[in-house]
């Protein structure tokens, strides 16, 4: 008898899942003739999928009771694997959901996404907080920590637990977990040593994980359950970029030229397209997520994300997300405060504060002068929300290196930002950012007024979109496409950089719509 699957045929779309579930109409065994269960199943499953099938033992100790139970009628769970398929379960009745996990392994956040196999749609997708956070907010400090075996497997263990706390009510029905983060995560995740990544020349233990066993890993889901951990391109270059590369798939546009930027830890940024991909990190995301400000937070309920300035009539208007008191400013709403600051005539083409036109939102705190968004009155925590002028200073700083990197990476391949098709943006920066603001301040080009697009969270579609299309070859082919530039290494860095922390750039040339708008105002004068 004919094989099929349960929405009636097994499609080639079907066959880049990393799991498919297939229901078989086994022929049965005919006395006389070269007779095994394992076998009559193979050639079954043979009809669909010609690349070779594993059967684990765990499967060949209840095959004959499975195909005997529905008159050799079953439904098969299959795995992906790089070169192969295994058999991952098998029943007698249609399973109610085969379940993939995809995971964004963020060091300040860890974003899941549940998939179910069988109805094709994701069930839900929601953030949880990184306990790696308790050791210390940067990177830098959790290496430090976990140079020891017991402290690094400390690590671990908090990393593995907080996962498995989401995965536990349904681990039995998990059988594909993909992951993605950069490399120091990726490390914890799987427990290797992290000694030589911080000193020089930053060594990592690997790049490329071949499939796990989640048992291995200590992950909760079923006994067979596969894990897929994006590979690394370098130190600096994690498995979060090549998964958000895998969503976005710049490295498929034949034509023109594109820009891959996600702001987190640090600012990635890829230019490229099917021809080469050029990539290059440097610090400026601290900056960018509201690590360095006092009252800066991460992108959550209550965080300031908008903010207009009316210097005209004295008054100041934001709105904070899910429209919740405000507790902080994050990212977007950092970016855009500091613009409207500039364009207001408040803070001068340098970076300093000027506190002429609006004196009654300027304030001391802790001897260090202060640009008042929000009085106690307003916030949750009953505290002043504001922005120092050095904070600024460093925010300029870090609105520079992006600057640079975008420039650097232009002028490698001998092209300007009038060639670049598209800027992506990625991640929380991506999705909230004012690209009008982003411009004003010289972050982004002008060019990216008009040719920017927000992809979300590029790295947690990218693992998921492996559950749907487990494609290691294309995996394999992004990680080899790559070269890296190390900007400490470029001679013009320092020369691009240093007229790149002037706002919006020491070269009003290179920014005439923002020259234009400024004319008459006190910031130019």
């Amino acid at each position: 008898m004919d094989s099929t699957m349960c929405s009636g045929c097994l499609k080639d779309k079907d066959l880049k899942e990393a799991i498919q579930v297939i229901f078989l109409d086994v022929p049965k065994p005919i006395l006389g003739q070269w007779n095994f269960d394992s076998q009559i199943l193979l050639k079954a499953l043979n009809k669909h999928i010609k690349d070779p099938i594993k059967i684990p033992l765990y499967i060949l100790k209840k095959l004959p009771y499975v195909l005997r139970e529905k008159d050799f009628k079953v439904w098969v769970v299959l795995g992906k694997k790089e070169r192969e398929y295994e058999i991952l379960e098998i029943f007698s009745e249609k399973p109610s959901e085969i379940l993939g996990v995809a995971i964004d392994l963020g060091s300040t956040t860890i974003a899941f996404y549940f998939y179910d196999f069988i109805k094709k749609e994701v069930l839900k997708k929601f953030s949880i907080t990184n306990p790696q956070i308790e050791i210390g907010e940067d990177i830098l400090t959790r290496l430090h920590f976990a140079r020891k075996k017991e402290k690094l497997e400390y690590v671990n263990r908090i990393t593995i637990d907080a996962i498995n706390k989401e995965l536990r009510s349904v681990k039995d029905k998990i059988y594909y977990i993909t992951v993605c983060g950069n490399t120091v995560m990726s490390h914890f995740l799987t427990g290797l040593p992290v000694n030589y990544i911080f000193l020089e020349p930053y060594v990592p233990c690997t790049n490329w994980y071949d499939l796990l066993e989640a048992k291995e890993l200590g992950l909760e889901a079923h006994l067979l359950a596969k894990v897929f951990i994006f590979p690394s391109a370098g130190t600096y270059f994690g498995g979060d970029i090549i998964a958000g590369l895998y969503f976005s798939e710049i490295y498929k546009k034949e034509d023109g030229f594109y820009f891959f930027i996600d702001v987190g830890t640090n600012a990635e940024v890829v230019l490229g397209n099917k021809d080469f991909l050029l990539v290059c990190s440097g610090a400026a995301g601290p900056a960018l997520e509201g690590g360095i400000l006092e009252c800066g937070c991460q992108a959550k309920e209550g965080a300031i994300e908008r903010v207009e300035i009316d210097i005209l009539t004295k008054k100041i208007e934001y709105k904070t997300i899910g429209n919740k008191t405000p507790i902080g400013i994050c990212g977007s709403g950092i970016i855009q405060l500091i613009a409207q600051m500039f364009i207001n005539g408040l803070l001068s083409f340098e970076g300093k504060f000027q506190k002429e036109s609006f004196p009654e939102r300027f304030k001391k705190i802790n001897d260090e002068l202060a640009f008042i968004v929000a009085f106690p009155e307003e916030t949750a925590m009953g505290n002043y929300i504001y922005i120092k002028e050095r904070e600024v200073k460093n925010f300029l700083r870090s609105k520079g290196a992006m600057f640079t990197i975008l420039t650097l990476l232009c002028e490698k391949i001998g092209i300007t930002f009038k060639d670049i098709n598209t800027f992506y943006l990625a991640g929380s920066f991506g999705n909230k950012i004012d690209v009008d603001s982003a411009v004003t301040l010289g972050m982004l080009p002008e060019e990216a007024l008009s040719k920017t697009i927000g992809v979300g969270n590029a790295a947690g579609e990218g693992a998921l979109k492996f559950l749907k299309k487990a494609d290691f070859e294309e995996i394999r082919s992004i990680l080899g496409n790559i070269t890296y530039i190390e900007l400490n290494r470029e001679p013009k860095f320092m020369e691009i950089f240093t007229g790149a922390q002037f706002v919006p750039n020491v070269n009003l040339e290179l920014f005439p719509k923002v020259r234009k708008k400024l004319e008459g105002k006190v910031c130019l004068k």
